[in-house]
């Protein structure tokens, strides 16, 4: 992706605040979803939502179907959920958009909700989607959900390939230990800090209120960060002993060696929220790996064009690359 920031927006916190607030999503109207509700394993449930330009899945099985996995405190609604929507339509193909747990609008009902290196879940959700659809998937993760489906291609290796044609990952904190450092300094805490924890927090209590004695109600409200955050909530609801266990065990990067599927590894250098020196090298990857660093861009900014500019960059070229990797010759996937 060669991608250089307008001159009216400079700095990775623009580039990141901007767009995500004011640039232009798509050409026409917000895509119009259709929402299904599924029963997960342990008897919980996600939203997914389907764009209904092109139909109802069951109508349209043998198109390429794009699975979009949102980031932290994201939803189909989110500015580059809608730009990669519009981008998979543009090429004839089917887009879906499964919400991690708690984050469709609607709180969830087990003991647990989400978290960054959660690829048991994206496992059962795309093994969900192959079930129903017999044509080529490709999957995009952004943020939290780009390093959660590279551990989840990692962990599954060559088994990923009879799941999805190709992967990626799209401004993701690979390294969630000096991302988290990141996020809890300065005016990434003044700013980002406080906007995630704004919902975070209200959504944990109503989970202590659905499962009294999770957790420490004090200790959470005392969190000032998202260190202290986890600690409290996402570490232990999901199985770590602390912040620390959770950010090692989750990171996708000490284990890209791994995938043993195309797989997009794209990351702005100026991404306030991922510091440059924590992303991975050509050598610290395998051959299955495409890294992508431009120098501008943002935390999934990648805004263009005049002020206020349209964020078509970034999903147009992901959308791109993914393209290569579709089996070509027919509809029908030879992973199908």
């Amino acid at each position: 992706m060669k991608y250089v920031a307008p001159s009216w927006l400079p700095g990775g916190q623009l580039q990141t605040i901007w767009p995500a607030l004011f640039s232009r999503r798509t050409n026409g109207p917000a895509p119009a979803y259709q929402r299904e509700r599924w029963t997960t394993p342990d008897q919980d449930f996600i939203d997914v939502d389907f764009v209904l330009q092109q139909g109802p899945l069951a109508q349209s099985s043998e198109q390429p179907l794009l699975v979009v996995f949102h980031g932290l405190e994201g939803s189909s609604r989110s500015h580059y959920c809608e730009a990669l929507a519009e981008a998979a339509l543009s090429q004839g193909w089917a887009c879906a958009i499964p919400h991690f747990r708690g984050c469709s609008g609607e709180i969830n009902w087990a003991p647990r909700a989400y978290h960054s290196g959660d690829y048991e879940e994206i496992a059962w959700i795309l093994s969900r989607f192959r079930q129903q659809h017999t044509g080529p998937i490709i999957a995009v993760g952004v943020s939290l959900g780009g390093n959660a489906l590279l551990r989840w291609a990692a962990e599954a290796g060559t088994a990923a390939s009879c799941m999805v044609s190709a992967v990626a990952a799209v401004c993701s904190p690979l390294d969630l230990a000096a991302g988290g450092h990141a996020i809890g300094q300065g005016f990434n805490r003044l700013v980002y800090t406080r906007m995630f924890l704004q919902t975070m927090v209200p959504k944990a209590l109503r989970k202590l209120e659905q499962h009294p004695g999770l957790f420490d109600r004090d200790a959470l409200l005392a969190a000032r960060d998202l260190y202290a955050f986890d600690n409290v909530f996402t570490a232990p609801l999901h199985g770590f002993k602390s912040t620390e266990d959770y950010w090692q065990r989750a990171s996708s990067k000490p284990l890209l060696r791994q995938v043993r599927v195309p797989a997009l590894v794209l990351n702005a250098l100026n991404d306030p929220f991922v510091p440059a020196a924590s992303l991975p090298a050509a050598n610290e990857v395998g051959d299955w790996v495409t890294l992508c660093q431009p120098r501008h861009g943002g935390h999934v900014g990648f805004a263009q064009g005049p002020w206020p500019g349209h964020v078509k960059p970034m999903p147009d070229a992901v959308v791109r690359w993914l393209t290569d990797h579709v089996p070509q010759g027919g509809a029908q996937s030879r992973y199908g």
